[in-house]
């Protein structure tokens, strides 16, 4: 496997000073190509910090992101958002769609914006709503469906245009215990068919479904290790 993702002594540092706060605080980190990581840690730990660095949301104080072989760690707002829409499919906990449109145009609006044509994009978004068992769904609204198939609909979005990092923050976070089951299939199995899946979250039951959990608290990793008992 090759890293896709290498930080290296990054901080990033909020009211430089006396009063400074230092979310993350010299981390180093390494994510290769097609793992499935959880990254773990309470509120306040630096974890949701480092989630929008490794989400080109953000730009550290110091220290350098080399994400796919390009170093993105100073980049300008326009070009983490080439990066973004490149890739990074995103899934957030508020699944982040649109009440007007149907699931299947809530999928095709990025690929609109990544300039994808119709025919294609069409395509893609299908084939994705399906992947995550939405093929009945596709021309229903999110007021019509429920929390868990809103969030698959967020999967389907996510993946379409087959991005190399998958980055899923507190993903079950609105969700019952089955449907958060049948989320965490869904993300699994796209790490199983080679997709680099990182997930970030509080919640160790659901770290503990990752392959490798990383722990972070007080802005710095505390603990990395291979989760050989996968849940």
């Amino acid at each position: 496997m090759d890293e896709l993702v290498e930080i290296r002594d990054m901080c990033k540092i909020y009211n430089p000073g006396e009063n400074e706060v230092r979310a993350l605080d010299h981390v180093n980190l390494q994510i290769n190509r097609n793992e499935f990581v959880a990254i773990i840690g309470q509120s306040g730990s630096g974890k949701s910090t480092l989630m929008n660095m490794l989400g080109c949301l953000d730009i550290p104080t110091s220290g350098t992101y080399i994400l796919n072989g390009q170093d993105v760690s100073n980049l300008s707002d326009n070009e983490l958002s080439d990066i973004r829409n490149k890739e990074i499919g995103f899934i957030f906990q508020g699944f982040n769609l649109i009440a007007g449109l149907t699931a299947l145009e809530n999928v095709e609006l990025p690929l609109i914006y990544r300039g994808v044509g119709r025919k294609e994009r069409l395509e893609l978004s299908k084939i994705a709503l399906e992947k995550v068992g939405l093929k009945s769904r596709m021309d229903h609204k999110p007021s019509e469906m429920s929390g868990g198939q809103q969030q698959r609909v967020a999967i389907a979005r996510a993946i379409a245009q087959a991005p190399p990092v998958i980055l899923a923050d507190e993903p079950t976070g609105n969700l019952d215990s089955g449907s958060t089951k049948e989320i965490m299939e869904i993300l699994r199995g796209l790490h199983q068919e080679g997709r680099t899946v990182i997930l970030i979250t509080h919640d160790n039951e659901i770290a503990a479904r990752a392959k490798r959990i990383i722990r972070i608290m007080d802005g710095r990793i505390v603990a990395d290790i291979i989760n050989d008992a996968q849940l």
